[in-house]
């Protein structure tokens, strides 16, 4: 049976290094929105407006969506899907955990859980480096995202 994995946290604290290391252990198939997103020419960063971050929003959330298409037929071909979205939202792993259930697929988190300090720190050295397929994060926009997180219970990751 097919495992629809869903990789929990905020930028910097390791999700696609540990999707990386998972789509190679259970020969699944990966989606990464920042991949896509850089392929499509990324417009993230530290001097967006509030209509630039508008549209990367538009834009982020058609990608998610294509993702979510591709994910859900290869779940019915009985192979396993990797969604490097972040899932902040206790909601979103809910809708998740229940398309995976009707599709017949099993259900798994992994959540690397850092302190602000570290994912600070991380996010530090990744805007320094911009490694390829990632978006530079200001500082602020990772400060208030830790804000609005929602950490996944003990109960949820059982």
């Amino acid at each position: 049976m097919a495992t629809l994995h869903l990789m929990v946290g905020l930028p910097c604290s390791g999700k696609t290094t540990l999707a990386r290391e998972l789509e190679k252990k259970y020969s699944a198939l990966r989606l990464t929105p920042d991949e896509w997103h850089t392929r499509l020419g990324h417009d993230f960063g530290c001097n967006m407006t509030d209509s630039d971050e508008a549209v990367h929003s538009a834009r982020h959330e058609a990608v998610e969506s294509l993702m979510w298409d591709v994910a859900d037929r290869v779940l019915v071909l009985g192979v396993d899907v990797i969604l490097d979205f972040g899932f902040w939202a206790k909601s979103e792993r809910d809708e998740f955990r229940s398309r995976a259930k009707e599709l017949g697929a099993d259900f798994k988190i992994h959540f690397n859980d850092l302190s602000e300090e570290e994912l600070l720190e991380r996010l530090r050295i990744r805007n320094a480096k911009k490694p390829d397929s990632t978006i530079v994060i200001p500082e602020a926009k990772l400060k208030e995202w830790i804000q609005i997180f929602e950490p996944p219970s003990p109960e949820e990751l059982e």
